[in-house]
């Protein structure tokens, strides 16, 4: 099975499209950019021509498409998924970040009111620090 988040290409969807006319099963290119249900409609009525030509009418379609208009149309959920790991990424660097501040700010009022030493401090400093 496919994975929903791997790129399509624009050929291979073309090349697919372009078979279905030909062979006596159809869809194939629909399981392949992610529309199983619109496969399965086209397997069960491959014993009639609909879907040989709209496979054909599909092939010329995404022939005639520019790669941006493809990938918007059928690569979105791969950005949409690229963009929430790097934006959880980032969460989480800013999320460690702010915890190491706050600890040292905490360790730094510790050192202030003499509850530690500045050895102590500048040791749980640097544990802090490589921690980020």
């Amino acid at each position: 099975m496919l994975d929903i988040t791997t790129p399509k290409n624009r050929q291979v969807a073309i090349v697919l499209a372009f078979a279905s006319m030909t062979i006596p099963v159809a869809g194939f290119h629909k399981f392949y950019l992610g529309q199983p249900v619109w496969g399965l409609v086209y397997l069960l009525l491959s014993w009639t021509p609909i879907p040989h030509i709209a496979s054909a009418i599909e092939a010329v379609w995404y022939l005639t498409q520019d790669s941006t208009h493809f990938d918007g149309s059928f690569n979105s959920a791969t950005a949409d998924a690229s963009t929430i790991v790097a934006h959880s990424s980032v969460l989480l660097r800013d999320r460690t970040v702010a915890t190491v501040s706050d600890s040292i700010r905490e360790l730094d009022k510790l050192r202030a009111d003499g509850l530690i030493s500045e050895y102590e401090f500048e040791q749980k400093r640097r544990q802090w620090l490589d921690r980020a």
